[in-house]
């Protein structure tokens, strides 16, 4: 063959909006079979991905080429973009319209998206959910007046810099709602950056190296000169400092203690049978009180099946409490039970992590980049009761 042409390429932002509009997409992923089946591109109908990984091109070009649809647009990824670009071109020369995903999967990884959860345009609040795509990580900034508070914020603290810009609001508070285990926080970072206090509350944070405000119980913010009011709840049980946040009676930020089809695993401590029953009494009794009408916004997802029509990871806990199968149990044995037999093995880059949101241990550019490949593992695996 000739020397590969030039390639068209795409990023994860722009491929990201083809997904979401319902573009008829095919994904050829040219990594391995292992890595394939444990991340993928999300949201694009099985039949148009296909898994062949890069060597066995190298091996048998002709065999490969005959396995791709003709006729259609191609988009290659891989982990990085090079092997993919490689493929990419390979697949032109045969007449193929192919494309490649500038940075791969990696970039994937880290592409965020903001929606408007809540516009300011209304009473003045602004609630933005921001969804790391790859990870389906949830952090949130909450804006009024100039005044911005940014929750569970992920490492790449310049996008956060550069939306807060653009909004024309300066952060005035940073909120991690309990230690993250999947990703690294960029909580500590982000409120040095603006001179923020930065909170998370002292269960969780104990031996931290960094400064912070312990997020306590009942604990009530201001933002803006409006009364925006957001009470932290301490909601126990995926951790046990975990702390939510209710937002003007409206919204309740629940962290990884409640998402919309499951609850936060209670075993990241090795200490899941106590932790789990801290999450029977949060959810039967410490949200008891709570309207059915409160908006649960949670800080990861299992799937792109939770994401409603306009984007946003979200519902009502009146719907949580009717659909979500960890409101299925009433008595605590039974909750305990159902817990403690569906929880899939825990990732055993976790304990990493965690010591590095504690600031005990720094991991460089490629670790962290390793650390947090693939989706979150956070949720406790509850299939629905038969």
């Amino acid at each position: 063959m000739d020397e590969c042409p030039v390639i068209a390429e795409l990023t994860a932002e722009e491929l990201c909006r083809e997904i979401r509009q319902g573009e008829p997409l095919f994904i050829l992923d040219v990594r391995n079979e292992e890595e394939f089946s444990q991340w993928r591109i999300e949201g694009v109908q099985s039949e148009g991905q296909l898994n062949i990984p890069y060597f066995e091109f190298l091996e048998d070009e002709a065999g490969c080429v005959a396995k791709v649809p003709h006729g259609r647009l191609i988009t290659v990824v891989c982990a990085k973009g090079g092997s993919s670009a490689f493929v990419a071109g390979l697949l032109s020369q045969h007449g193929m319209q192919a494309r490649n995903l500038q940075g791969g999967m990696i970039a994937w990884g880290n592409l965020q998206v903001a929606t408007a959860v809540a516009s300011p345009q209304g009473d003045g609040l602004g609630l933005m959910q921001v969804n790391r795509i790859g990870k389906r990580c949830l952090s949130y900034v909450i804006a009024r007046d100039g005044e911005a508070m940014v929750v569970d914020a992920s490492r790449h603290i310049e996008w956060y810099v550069t939306l807060l810009q653009r909004q024309q609001a300066s952060v005035t508070r940073v909120i991690d709602t309990h230690l993250h285990a999947d990703h690294l926080s960029g909580g500590p970072a982000l409120a040095r950056r603006f001179g923020a206090p930065y909170h998370i509350c002292l269960d969780d944070a104990a031996g931290a190296t960094y400064a912070f405000v312990s997020l306590e119980d009942g604990a009530r913010f201001r933002l803006g000169s409006s009364v925006v009011e957001i009470i932290a709840l301490h909601t126990p049980g995926h951790t046990p400092g975990s702390t939510s946040l209710l937002i003007d009676e409206r919204y309740f930020l629940t962290g990884d203690t409640l998402f919309v089809n499951s609850i936060g695993r209670p075993d990241l401590g090795h200490k899941a049978e106590e932790w789990a029953r801290l999450l029977y009494h949060t959810l039967f009794e410490r949200m008891a009180t709570l309207p059915e009408e409160v908006i649960i916004l949670p800080a990861h997802y299992a799937s792109v099946g939770e994401m409603r029509r306009d984007g946003i990871i979200g519902t009502t806990l009146g719907e949580a409490r009717a659909h979500n199968p960890a409101f299925q149990m009433r008595t605590e044995g039974e909750f305990l039970e159902y817990v403690l037999q569906h929880l899939p093995p825990q990732p055993p880059i976790y304990q990493e992590i965690r010591r590095a949101n504690l600031g005990q241990v720094v991991l460089g550019e490629e670790r962290a980049l390793e650390a947090e490949l693939g989706p979150n593992q956070c949720a406790a695996a509850l299939p629905p009761r038969g």
